[in-house]
């Protein structure tokens, strides 16, 4: 499969054998605290750092999957130009009415009796713009996961058009409740890969995906899924969506040119950077060193910094991933909760370092 994937011009990494998050890093990657798309590891060839390792070249796929035959295959989405819709069937208490469509109020006569998952929610989202729902689009790769959600996968037709990732249960950036958005930072767990659980499974004729139905851009864009790259970013990594490069709250930046930039941003890094490292070190436990605590807490400083204009936010948010994976690979959904949250808290407290040396 990982060969098939790399042919039709998707990026693939290894997948622990057995799970569904991405095979571990070196040692020499767990034990430390860097940004992965300046690690050299992935151009090395060696799997660090999940999805920013993607390639579609034959040889080190060979080469990856020799030594671990029982990988699974992760598919980077950005780079192979795809937005998945991952539905989810977990039991979970159903949110307010005003969570399950963000920004749709939905009337109290609305009879939302046996409403459970995330089938139901984008169900309702298609019936509320006269769409047919996109779980039963027989056009496109559909993917049954061993816990009984769907991947719907879908391809970016338009040329530079990104979208961000996300979870349905995010208060900031969400779809619907239960469906989660696989795309431009992220990657999907490809068809045939098994784990402990089960196996990923295509559900009906469709093998590839089809072009992302004009209707769910629409939504995509309208729920700040819409990416914005600004000047020389690199190519991977959750950017900003437009007209939200400036935090609410944050100081308008006026005057002192380049070098005062440079300094601010070197000042919060020397904040930052042991609140990082704090939250690897995690990984050397599985429970009991204050997980939690350590990353909203680098998260928080990570958003006030950025809300005063000391660092981008184009790339906290993936170095808060990066570190809180390495740490706690298994439970990557809880931590992007983690470290959305903690954004969002710091962000409406700028952190200014006037003063600092």
């Amino acid at each position: 499969m990982a060969r098939w994937c790399a042919l039709q011009g998707w990026p693939v990494h290894p997948l622990a054998p057995g799970r569904k998050t991405p095979a571990a890093n070196c040692p020499a990657c767990r034990g430390r605290s860097h940004d992965p798309r300046t690690c050299p590891c992935p151009a090395e060839g060696r799997a660090c750092h999940g999805f920013h390792a993607a390639t579609t070249d034959q040889e080190r796929i060979d080469t990856w999957w020799g030594r671990s035959p029982a990988a699974g295959v992760g598919v980077a989405c950005g780079p192979a130009g795809l937005v998945v819709l991952d539905v989810d069937a977990h039991p979970a208490p159903v949110p307010d009415r005003s969570r399950l469509l963000p920004g749709i109020p939905i009337h109290e006569t609305v009879d939302l009796a046996g409403l459970a998952s995330g089938f139901d929610t984008l169900a309702l989202l298609a019936a509320f713009r006269g769409q047919p729902d996109p779980a039963r689009d027989e056009d496109t790769l559909r993917v049954r996961t061993p816990s009984g959600g769907l991947h719907i996968w879908y391809r970016v037709p338009e040329p530079g058009t990104r979208f961000r990732c996300s979870t349905g249960s995010s208060a900031k950036v969400a779809l619907a409740w239960q469906v989660d958005v696989r795309a431009h930072g992220g990657y999907i767990v490809a068809p045939t890969t098994r784990t402990a659980q089960g196996t990923y499974e295509v559900q009906g004729p469709a093998r590839t995906p089809a072009p992302l139905p004009a209707w769910l851009h629409t939504e995509l864009v309208r729920t700040g899924h819409l990416v914005t790259l600004a000047g020389p970013q690199p190519p991977v990594g959750p950017q900003p969506p437009a007209g939200r490069q400036q935090a609410a709250g944050a100081p308008q930046t006026v005057g002192g040119g380049a070098a005062r930039r440079r300094g601010r941003g070197t000042a919060a890094r020397r904040v930052l950077e042991p609140l990082l490292a704090e939250v690897v070190r995690c990984g050397t436990a599985p429970e009991g060193t204050g997980f939690t605590e350590k990353l909203n807490r680098a998260a928080y400083t990570a958003g006030g910094l950025a809300a005063a204009g000391h660092l981008e936010h184009a790339g906290i948010r993936e170095e808060l991933l990066a570190a809180a994976h390495s740490a706690r690979p298994w439970q990557d959904r809880r931590n992007e909760k983690i470290i959305d949250d903690g954004l969002a808290a710091g962000r409406a407290r700028p952190f200014h370092l006037e003063g600092r040396t």
